[in-house]
């Protein structure tokens, strides 16, 4: 966390309302920019000079808790069992009791068989604790607001449960509810009685327990959708085994610095970010990429904290510690995604703040207008009680939160780290995607593409007895390049090299030469024919690099150094084609080498020979032709065309620049991933809109209904609980999105209709 910027944990919310109430208090500090969400329970605080004491004394003024995140604690037990979540047990335990005493009430209010002489008496000393302890949090939450001049969705619940109370209690002691014999009969629609002769326990008793019960899913869904989240940030090694003077010491994890020299073992998780400086081994990845093969590693290669060495003893030189870890950034950005805030959320945070007057006030609506209609007390009292309860909005608040925590969750399984709630709104119109060639759609690692042996000279004699030779000496990719295509080979018995034309060494008592073959010519004399003069051109004219070989004077032939193409990049463009999204290849490379590579993944734009800066023209001339763009990279050169982007999405294995300025992160540097992650973004998208559309549609048609009588209250409840159990649920049926297998091209529940440019 840097200066200005502040996270706070927030305790005593139990609504959306009371997180758009103290973002509201906090954002009326001068040069504060706050969001507090409530499904996480956490503000994150944006300023300049920002004062921790100041934001909690805010808070606190505003009628909540408000404290500075614990440390986390390096050396904490690990006993294999969960810490206790103290709202969930409290939530549990309330719910029970209130529960078995409503039951009885129930019962006896609804079956007049039930009913005995004495009944009623009985259902108030059952009803009693429920309306007062069983619905304590509502009340005190309530009268915490009532205090600051605020009111919330637990106002109306409150206020609800203590009318029907209330009532019942004058019924009773003044009114004809408390004779002897008296019965009643349960309806679902108000209906003209004699109000003095009406109780309404049952009302209090169950609409609390439905509350509770529908405030404890919801906890229990926070919790359960966060587990991603959690099992990130446990998935780290706690020690490490350091080597000094090649002497084995075992620390803690968080006492590594940059520049140690680590042994990992096969079965152990790798401690931090490095690089392999002996040994070869397969690591496993899955918990970061999602990748369930693991990848051949050796001395010079790169790998992750958290990872798990599955094959032989690596010796791994740390390069990164701490926050700076591949697994620390993954926790930022799954924390800023799920503490921030996307338009239609900030729209219901804004109906939600208006929303509890409003309802107040149609339910003294209600009460009056039936009265000045002719209807009776009890139907009056009936319509203004069910008019609260109904109108509740939980279900608002949850709509976003919940979808966008399942869904950030899902994303990290899978390697896809969405930086932001305002990602998926962008996700949805994006028609054009515009892609960096090296290292995004091709490999970025130099390979053999073609070998063309002079006539009389076999294939294995240009690569392996002359070119492999003498390359071997070289740390030049292309070299790299012609002597992996070999494998083991012996080295020349002499080695020269001159930059940026060739080497030349003694091979088995002969000279070879390897590089342009213009130096070929001009220095040695030594020329290929014309057929494989015009066979060089149309490889280079193809993006590849070619190398002419020759021995003791006389040509052996050419070699063919190119990019390689991604294996699933072919794949990964019809996808983008099926979602909508019309493909644009951008490169700094040249013409020829970018058509080629276009052509065979199935581009048809192509946008070569552009600088970095041009790369961001690019992207806002696209822009300003109306196109919503997305734009794939992973280099330095990539950043500001990736910041410039209506969506930014970075290959993993890219520069920190790259991943810093994009918005969405696929940790694989897999082009396919690309393609779920477009798909899982707007997947919650969909998922987010329809809770939002179900907890607008069910306020809109039920309020009516209750305002006309035709509601019984604790039917009202009942269905108010449910629709927040309907958001929450839906909302963790994200947790079942999948990746599209590799073979499989069915995307249609995502399908859009192409873009044209």
């Amino acid at each position: 966390m840097t200066m200005g910027d502040v996270e706070l944990d927030i305790t005593g919310m139990t609504c959306a309302s009371c997180a758009t109430r103290i973002e509201r208090k906090l954002n009326r500090l001068p040069g504060v920019e706050a969001t507090v969400n409530y499904a996480t329970g956490k503000a994150r605080v944006r300023g300049d000079d920002v004062d921790p004491a100041a934001l909690i004394a805010t808070v606190e003024s505003a009628g909540y808790q408000a404290a500075l995140p614990a440390p986390p604690v390096a050396d904490a037990p690990d006993d294999g069992t969960e810490p206790v979540d103290l709202e969930l047990v409290s939530l549990r335990r309330r719910l029970l009791i209130s529960a078995a005493l409503s039951v009885p009430v129930a019962l006896m209010s609804m079956i007049p068989a039930l009913q005995f002489e004495y009944w009623q008496w009985l259902a108030l000393t059952l009803t009693a604790p429920v309306a007062v302890w069983g619905a304590w949090p509502f009340h005190r939450a309530a009268a915490i607001n009532a205090r600051h001049g605020a009111a919330t969705m637990d106002t109306l619940i409150s206020v609800g449960v203590t009318a029907a109370f209330g009532w019942s209690l004058f019924a009773l002691f003044f009114g004809g509810a408390g004779v002897p014999g008296m019965t009643m009969t349960f309806t679902l629609i108000g209906a003209p009685q004699a109000g003095g002769d009406e109780i309404y326990l049952e009302v209090a008793a169950l609409v609390t327990v439905f509350l509770l019960a529908g405030r404890y899913a919801e906890a229990r869904a926070r919790k359960s959708s966060s587990e991603a989240l959690r099992a990130l940030l446990e998935l780290g090694a706690r020690d490490a085994v350091r080597l000094v003077d090649g002497v084995e010491q075992c620390i803690p994890v968080d006492q590594l610095a940059v520049g140690d020299t680590v042994l990992v073992r096969p079965g152990e998780k790798i401690p931090s970010d490095g690089l392999v400086v002996d040994g070869s081994s397969a690591v496993d990845a899955s918990m970061l990429t999602g990748e369930s093969v693991p990848v051949e590693v050796g001395v010079g290669s790169r790998v992750v904290g958290a990872t798990v060495n599955v094959g032989g003893r690596l010796v791994v030189e740390i390069t990164r510690v701490g926050a700076d870890t591949e697994l620390a950034r993954m926790r930022r950005l799954m924390e800023d995604a799920q503490t921030g805030k996307a338009r239609v959320q900030r729209l219901a945070d804004r109906v939600s703040a208006v929303f509890v007057p409003v309802v107040i006030l149609l339910s003294i609506a209600a009460f009056v207008g039936w009265m000045i209609a002719g209807g009776s007390l009890e139907l009056a009292f009936t319509a203004a009680v069910a008019t609260l309860i109904i109108a509740c909005p939980c279900a608002l608040g949850l709509a976003t939160p919940t979808a966008l925590l399942v869904g950030t969750g899902r994303g990290s399984q899978m390697g896809i780290l969405i930086r932001g709630p305002q990602v998926l709104e962008q996700t949805h119109d994006v028609d054009v995607i515009v892609l960096d060639k090296t290292g995004t759609v091709t490999t970025g690692t130099m390979a053999v593409s073609a070998v063309r042996p002079a006539p009389g000279v076999s294939g294995e004699e240009l690569l392996a007895s002359a070119a492999a030779a003498v390359e071997s000496g070289s740390e030049h990719p292309v070299a790299r390049a012609v002597v992996a295509e070999v494998g083991a080979v012996a080295p020349a018995d002499t080695f020269d090299s001159r930059a940026g034309l060739g080497v030349q060494g003694m091979v088995g008592g002969s000279l070879v030469v390897a590089g342009r073959p213009s130096w070929l010519q001009e220095q040695w004399g030594i020329r290929v024919d014309d057929n494989l003069q015009q066979e060089a051109g149309a490889l280079a004219d193809g993006g590849a690099t070619v190398v002419a070989v020759g021995r003791d004077g006389s040509p052996l032939g050419l070699i063919a150094v190119a990019d390689t193409v991604k294996p699933t990049s072919v794949e990964a463009i019809a996808r983008f084609r099926a979602l909508g999204m019309t493909p644009v290849l951008l490169t700094g490379d040249n013409d020829g080498a970018a058509r080629h590579i276009a052509a065979q993944v199935g581009i048809d734009e192509v946008r070569s020979g552009v600088t970095p800066a041009g790369k961001l023209d690019a992207v806002r001339r696209l822009q300003e032709q109306g196109h919503t763009v997305a734009m794939v990279g992973d280099g330095v050169n990539d950043a500001a065309a990736l910041a410039a982007a209506d969506l930014g999405i970075a290959m993993g294995g890219g520069t920190d620049a790259a991943i810093a300025a994009s918005d969405i992160t696929v940790v694989s540097g897999d082009l396919l991933v690309v393609a779920d992650a477009v798909r899982l973004a707007r997947r919650t998208l969909r998922t987010i809109k329809g809770n939002l559309f179900w907890a607008f549609a069910y306020n809109v048609a039920a309020i009516p209904v209750a305002m006309a009588g035709l509601l019984n209250p604790l039917v009202a409840a009942a269905a108010m609980a449910l629709s927040s159990v309907f958001v929450v649920t839906n909302s963790l049926r994200l947790r079942g999105f999948r990746p599209i297998p590799s073979s499989s091209s069915a995307v249609a529940d995502d399908a859009r209709t192409p873009a044209r440019l």
